[in-house]
């Protein structure tokens, strides 16, 4: 059986980090009881936009769900990103520029986000998330943060495709008068 094609998207493999890492992130930052409903709520974020992605890929017919899923996940997506930005702000973290992830591109960086793929399947992240909390939630944040620009674009596409091609329910119904002409005639 082959993989669903939503399984080979950029977005599709970041979304599986993200939750394999927000879920290493919860259990090794927010320990305890007192973080419980934190702990689950990033969880959750990250858990639906994933779960999104291939719900809104699998429908099949409508691109005008396909859209709004994606919408749906780009939105906890950007809960999640406030959740590790409000962090940062509470702890007292820089989170970093552009420049600062220039500078550690050649250690960190480059071996925490490079998105390794084995047979069409993204392996888990390799080495795992940094003890430093500093370094782990700007890791999240940029991942985040990429993501949401490619859920983007991925949604803007698909909205241009619908304009140019309509929605399922359009195309049936210009089908159905097509043929009920042809046998009018």
């Amino acid at each position: 059986m082959t993989e669903p094609a939503y399984k080979n998207l950029l977005t599709y493999k970041y979304s599986v980090y993200i939750l394999d890492l927000t879920n290493e992130f919860t259990k090794k930052f927010l320990p305890g009881p007192e973080s419980m409903r934190q702990r689950q709520q990033m969880d959750q974020a990250a858990r639906s936009s994933k779960q999104c992605i291939a719900e809104g890929a699998m429908q099949g017919t409508s691109l005008k769900g396909y859209i709004k899923m994606l919408g749906v996940s780009r939105g906890s997506y950007e809960e999640l990103l406030e959740d590790f930005k409000d962090m940062a702000r509470q702890k007292k973290i820089k989170i970093w520029d552009k420049e600062m992830f220039r500078r550690e591109r050649g250690s960190m960086r480059e071996r925490q986000l490079r998105i390794f793929v084995k047979d069409g399947e993204p392996l888990p992240p390799s080495p795992p998330l940094p003890q430093n909390l500093e370094i782990a939630v700007n890791i999240m944040i940029d991942l985040i943060t990429r993501t949401n620009f490619l859920l983007d674009q991925q949604r803007r596409a698909l909205e241009e495709k619908f304009l140019k091609e309509g929605g399922y329910t359009e195309n049936l119904y210009r089908k159905r008068v097509a043929t009920r002409d042809k046998q009018n005639q």
